[in-house]
C-alpha cells in the first residue's frame, strides 16, 4: 500500500502540505484535487523521486512496477507502435535477452526466455498496443507511422498509451483528458474502471473522477485529505464541512466583537483595567477559524450582446472540406439567439470543420452561407491561446481591444479571471497554459459577441474555472456551439445535441448519457457502408415500436443483466462503506480486513464480466433493430 506518514512538502518557501498522514491500499484509485500550486504534481514528483520531502515518511513497496505520462513530447523516427511497446519495460528487457540468447547459441536459455515472454503476454503485446492505439483515436495505419510525424497533442496520447500499456501497479495520470476528445475519454474511462492496479489521478474534469474513482485526496490551505467515495461524494461531504466551519467562523467573530468591544471601553479604566487585559489575552489566544471559501475564485459573466439579430446565421445545403475533399456536406440549417447546441461525433468526423465553417475560417466548397448584417462571433479554439503576444501583459491584450478604458475598469475586469495585481502586467510569455487558456477566454467574452463559437475551451482549465464557465454559459443570452470532451459543461450549458458523422450533420435525439452506448455500437461494426452506420434514433424508435414481440426476447435480456449489474453494483458499494471504516485497519483486525479486500475484488471482477454481458446483450438488440428495417439510414 502506499502509507503517508507527517508527510510535508515545500516548493520553494512554499508551504504546500504538512502533516500528512493516510493510506492508499492495492486496487484503489484516488483522485488528487485542490487548486493550482498546492502541490498535486509535487506529489507525483515525490512517488517517482524526483523530488524529496521536507518530513515525514512515504512507503510504497519496493517491488511496485510504477507507470507515469511523460510531459516530454518525444522527436522519435521509429514506428508508433514501437514507442508504445517501450513502455512494457520487463518485455522489452526479455526481447533482449532473447536476442543476446539467439546470437549465442543457448537453446537452454532461449527456451526459458520463452517461457517467460509468453507468461508475460508478450505474443499478444502488439495487439494490446494496436487495441490502445485505436481506444486513444488513432486510425488504422497510423501504428506505422513515425512518432515524429504526429502532432505534439497526438504525440502527448502516444505517451499516455506508452504509460497504459506497462503492467503497472501504480499508475500516475496527470490531466490525461486534457488532449483527449469526448470518445478517446469515455474509452479512457472504460480502460481505467478496469485496471487493476492502484490509480492516482489528477483531473479537472469532475465527471470523468467521478466514474473512475473512489477515493478523492484533497490538498487545501497545507492540508491533505482522504475522502471516501468518488467526486460527487467528497462535493457533497465537503460542501457540509464547509457549511459547518462558515457557521462556527461567524459565531466566533460575533465573539471576538464582543470581547474586543469590552475591551475598547474598559481598558482605560483603572478597575476595569485587569478584566480588559484578561479578555485582550484570551483574544490573542484564540485560534481563529478561516472563513469557508466555497465559491470559486472566479465571478465573470457575459455582458449581453449589443445587438442580437434573428437569425444570426443560415446555412443552405453546405458543404466544407480540405483540399476539395468534403468532409461535412448538405448541411441545411439556421441559428437563433438563445440556440445552445452542442457538437458530438466520432474523432475526425468533422465537428472541427463545422465550427470553422461556421466562424468563417474556412470557406464553403458548395451551398449557402447567410449572415446577419449585426453577427458578432466569438470564436475560441487552440490556436487562439497560441496568438497571444508573449511580450504583451493581461492587461496590455485588454487594453489594445479597448482603447478608451479606464486602466482600474480592465483591471476589475480581468481581476474576475483570476489576473489581479501584478499578474495583470506580468508579461504573458511564462504564463501556464491554464492561465493563458483564461486569458484568451478573457479577451473573446469582453468583446461581447452574439455567437460563441467553443472548440475544446475547458483545456488546461481547472475545477473552479470550468465552474464559473459553465455558470456564465448559462446566463448567454446569444447563441452558442460547443465542441467539448468535459461532459458536465456540455450537460449544463447546451439543451441540443447535434451529431456529426458519416459526412452529415443531424441532431442526435439521444441525451448525452446516451451517447456512449452509441458509440459503443459503432466500434463493433465491422465494414459496411459508413452512412448506413448513422443511427437515425427517432425513426429507429417509431419503427421499433412494431415488432416489440419479436425482439421481447432480447429486451428481457439486458433487462436481466442491467438488474444484475444494479445488485452488483448496490454490493460493491456496501464493502466500500466497510472498508471505509478506520478501524478495520488496526493489526487485530487484520484477516478481516483481507476478506473484506479478497471479496471486494471478486465482487469487482463479477461487475466487469456482468457489464461485459449487458453491452453483449444492448449490441445484440442494436443490431437486431438494425436487421429489422435494414433500409433506415
Amino acid at each position: 500500500m502506499l502509507h503517508f506518514q507527517n508527510l510535508s512538502l515545500r516548493r520553494g518557501n512554499k508551504l504546500l502540505f504538512e502533516d500528512a498522514s493516510f493510506q492508499i491500499h492495492p486496487g484503489q484509485k484516488a483522485g488528487i484535487t485542490g487548486a493550482n500550486g498546492t502541490g498535486k504534481s509535487s506529489l507525483f514528483a515525490l512517488l517517482l523521486g524526483t523530488l524529496q520531502a521536507d518530513s515525514g515518511d512515504l512507503k510504497l513497496p519496493k517491488d511496485w512496477v510504477i507507470a507515469w505520462v511523460a510531459q516530454e513530447t518525444p522527436q522519435d523516427a521509429r514506428p508508433a507502435i514501437e514507442y508504445v511497446l517501450d513502455g512494457d519495460r520487463e518485455l522489452r528487457q526479455i526481447e533482449k535477452r532473447i536476442s543476446t540468447a539467439e546470437t549465442q547459441g543457448d537453446g537452454h536459455q532461449l527456451a526459458l526466455l520463452h517461457g517467460q515472454f509468453e507468461s508475460i503476454g508478450g505474443y499478444q503485446a502488439r495487439s494490446r498496443a494496436g487495441q490502445l492505439l485505436h481506444g486513444l483515436g488513432f486510425q488504422p495505419g497510423d501504428e506505422a507511422r513515425a512518432v515524429s510525424s504526429f502532432s505534439g497533442g497526438w504525440r502527448m496520447r502516444l505517451n499516455l498509451a506508452r504509460a497504459l500499456i506497462c503492467r503497472s501497479d501504480l499508475l500516475l495520470l496527470d490531466e490525461p483528458t486534457n488532449h483527449l476528445d469526448l470518445d478517446a475519454v469515455i474509452w479512457l474511462e472504460t480502460w481505467l474502471r478496469r485496471y487493476t492496479g492502484t490509480l492516482l489521478l489528477i483531473s479537472h474534469d469532475r465527471e470523468f473522477l467521478d466514474a473512475v474513482t473512489d477515493h478523492i485526496a484533497h490538498i487545501e490551505q497545507g492540508e491533505f485529505t482522504l475522502y471516501s467515495g468518488n467526486y460527487s461524494a467528497f462535493e457533497r461531504i465537503r460542501t457540509e464541512q464547509l457549511a459547518t466551519q462558515q457557521a462556527e467562523h461567524l459565531k466566533q467573530q460575533r465573539e471576538i466583537a464582543h470581547i474586543q468591544s469590552y475591551v475598547d471601553r474598559f481598558r482605560a479604566k483603572a478597575t476595569k483595567a485587569r478584566q480588559a487585559q484578561s479578555r485582550l489575552k484570551a483574544l490573542e489566544r484564540m485560534q481563529l477559524i478561516a472563513p469557508a471559501h466555497v465559491d470559486s475564485p472566479f465571478h465573470f459573466h457575459f455582458r449581453p450582446p449589443e445587438k442580437n439579430p434573428n437569425p444570426l446565421l443560415r446555412l443552405s445545403k453546405a458543404a466544407a472540406g480540405y483540399d476539395g475533399n468534403a468532409i461535412i456536406s448538405g448541411i441545411s440549417m439556421s441559428i437563433s439567439p438563445g440556440d445552445r447546441i452542442g457538437l458530438l461525433g466520432p474523432n475526425g468526423a468533422g465537428k472541427s470543420t463545422f465550427i470553422k465553417l461556421l466562424s468563417g475560417n474556412l470557406p464553403l466548397q458548395q451551398g449557402n452561407l447567410e449572415t446577419a448584417q449585426d453577427l458578432k462571433i466569438g470564436y475560441f479554439a487552440q490556436h487562439q491561446v497560441e496568438q497571444l503576444h508573449p511580450e504583451h501583459s493581461a492587461l496590455e491584450h485588454l487594453a489594445q481591444l479597448d482603447p478608451l478604458a479606464r486602466e482600474q475598469e480592465l483591471r476589475n475586469y480581468l481581476g474576475s479571471f483570476g489576473f489581479m495585481g501584478d499578474k495583470a502586467t506580468e508579461k504573458t510569455a511564462p504564463f501556464s497554459g491554464g492561465e493563458k487558456s483564461r486569458l484568451a477566454l478573457a479577451l473573446l467574452i469582453y468583446q461581447r459577441p452574439n455567437l460563441l463559437l467553443l472548440d475544446e475551451p475547458t483545456n488546461h482549465l481547472d475545477l473552479e474555472m470550468r465552474q464559473a464557465l459553465a455558470s456564465a454559459l448559462q446566463d448567454f443570452t446569444g447563441a452558442m456551439v460547443i465542441v467539448s470532451h468535459d461532459r458536465h459543461l456540455l450537460r449544463v450549458s447546451t439543451d441540443e445535441l447535434l451529431m456529426v458523422h458519416g459526412g452529415q450533420v443531424r441532431e442526435f435525439a439521444g441525451s448525452l448519457d446516451d451517447y456512449p452506448a452509441w458509440l459503443a455500437a459503432q466500434n463493433s461494426m465491422t465494414g459496411g457502408n459508413e452512412t448506413k452506420a448513422g443511427i437515425n434514433r427517432k425513426q429507429q424508435k417509431r419503427e421499433s415500436a412494431t415488432r416489440r414481440q419479436t425482439l421481447q426476447p432480447l429486451k428481457n435480456k439486458v433487462a436481466t443483466a442491467e438488474k444484475k449489474l444494479e445488485q452488483l453494483h448496490f454490493q460493491q458499494q456496501q464493502l466500500e462503506t466497510q472498508l471505509a471504516d478506520t478501524s478495520l485497519y488496526e493489526p487485530s483486525n487484520k484477516n478481516q480486513l483481507k476478506q473484506l479486500l479478497a471479496e471486494k475484488a471478486r465482487t469487482d471482477q463479477q461487475c466487469e464480466e456482468q457489464e461485459t454481458q449487458w453491452l453483449e446483450a444492448s449490441e445484440a438488440l442494436e443490431t437486431a433493430l438494425k436487421q429489422a428495417n435494414p433500409t433506415s439510414p
